[in-house]
């Protein structure tokens, strides 16, 4: 319980204590001209005048909401449908923590265990947790799982260089310590089957994104079979509106399916928060970081829902723990449980259609431009490179100031042999106009 001192003999006495004394000593780490009484405080403003301010310095803002946007690369501008922020808005939602009684929390664990169906339905897996902070968290999560598969007897990690890179270096901060060997992704070229000649008697995982990072599909048949010959796990990150028109990990024969969860009714955010989705089969489910919600029933008969397998370190059975994770983004969570269940499975067919024919229609045009090429030696799905005659920053620059566009991602920041390469990302949102635009600017630019 705090103290607070009332007396000026009190507050001296408490001084001593911590070593200082007095009240200006306590705060001289603290600039002479931002203590009080001396605040540069502006005049006091009405609500009304407060509220003006606000939206004039919000309309200052350049972002997808008043701007074409064309940049992807993890995070992708996609349709949010009203009705999520309307549930996520509910008081008995948006103030939940762990639902630990059942009794009192059967609206948000029947959401969670909703979730965890849907996912599973998606990606073609046994069981689902609910879930992870982002695609990145997932990813390593996996890494963790794979090694208590194997009861940290195998070190190996094998990574493509086509996954996310901020997921990997996330996977090495993860891990930094427990003394794995992680190969693949040193080699920016590295195909497949490039990796699964890295396959050895001490490797726990194999992970490959599809589509890729570059926007790529890969070719993923047989590659789980030369993954388990060698005793190996497979998990596959998979962009989850892409599933609904590409065939899920499940049935390439992955043990473990992960990925980012934001395109699934969630908005960019500026970056969050996200959500990272999580599945695998059956007889890993004692390995699986997270919560996990059961469908049970009560003395009644009655269908009932309640938190299940969650060996997690504050738990009882702490000592079982394959994780530290602590919390999930139940909210998130939730977003992506409407979305899913509002789109379900022709909605999000059509959504991914429109991704995929939107993008191929731009990479048309953009391919025929002087100058550019477009990279097309695996079909991809909403993303493709783009080589270019100038540096992509010095492009995206010219399409903001003068075109009002938000344009691609910079490939060099993370791959230094793509310089002048641009990865575009096309969703439903962006337009026809949109697009012959972006040709008209890029001609523009690049002349």
């Amino acid at each position: 319980m705090s103290y607070i001192p009332h007396t000026d003999a009190e507050r001296q006495e408490m001084l001593k204590v911590i070593g200082v004394g007095s009240m200006d000593e306590l705060f001289e780490a603290v600039p002479s001209e931002y203590r009080f009484p001396s605040l540069a405080l502006p005049e006091p403003m009405s609500e009304m005048e407060v509220l003006r301010e606000l939206q004039e310095l919000s309309d200052a803002n350049f972002d997808a909401s008043v701007a074409p946007i064309f940049l992807g690369a993890g995070a992708y501008n996609h349709f949010v449908p009203s009705v999520i922020n309307h549930i996520l808005l509910r008081g008995e939602f948006y103030t939940a923590y762990t639902p630990y009684q059942p009794e009192i929390s059967q609206g948000t664990l029947q959401a969670i265990f909703e979730y965890q169906t849907m996912i599973c339905s998606l990606t073609g897996m046994e069981v689902s947790n609910a879930s992870h902070y982002d695609g990145a968290t997932a990813l390593a999560e996996a890494v963790i799982m794979a090694l208590n598969v194997f009861k940290k007897k195998r070190r190996r990690i094998i990574l493509s260089p086509a996954i996310h890179p901020h997921y990997r270096a996330v996977v090495r901060t993860y891990t930094q310590g427990m003394g794995l060997e992680i190969v693949g992704d040193e080699n920016p070229d590295a195909s497949p089957d490039d990796l699964v000649g890295l396959l050895d008697g001490n490797t726990a995982l194999l992970a490959i994104q599809s589509p890729n990072f570059f926007g790529q599909i890969e070719n993923l048949n047989g590659l789980a079979e030369k993954a388990h010959e060698a005793g190996a796990l497979l998990a596959v990150i998979a962009n989850p509106i892409s599933l609904g028109l590409l065939r899920p990990p499940g049935e390439y024969g992955a043990d473990i399916a992960v990925g980012e969860g934001q395109p699934l009714g969630i908005p960019l955010s500026f970056g969050g928060p996200y959500l990272g989705y999580f599945a695998t089969l059956r007889k890993y489910v004692r390995k699986m970081a997270g919560r996990l919600v059961g469908q049970t029933v009560d003395v009644e008969g009655n269908r009932g829902f309640v938190l299940t397998l969650s060996t997690r370190e504050q738990h009882i059975r702490r000592e079982k723990a394959t994780s530290n994770i602590c919390t999930n983004q139940a909210l998130m969570a939730l977003a992506a449980t409407v979305y899913m269940s509002l789109m379900g499975k022709r909605g999000l067919r059509k959504v991914a259609e429109l991704c995929y024919h939107k993008a191929h229609y731009a990479a048309e045009r953009i391919d025929s431009l002087e100058g550019y090429r477009v990279e097309r030696d695996k079909p991809f799905f909403n993303e493709f490179v783009v080589h270019c005659p100038k540096p992509v920053p010095e492009i995206n620059e010219a399409l903001e100031a003068e075109w009002g566009i938000i344009g691609g991602y910079d490939l060099s920041a993370d791959y230094p042999d793509r310089e002048n390469q641009m990865l575009l990302c096309v969703t439903e949102m962006n337009s026809r106009e949109e697009i012959d635009e972006l040709v008209e600017a890029l001609a523009e630019v690049g002349a």
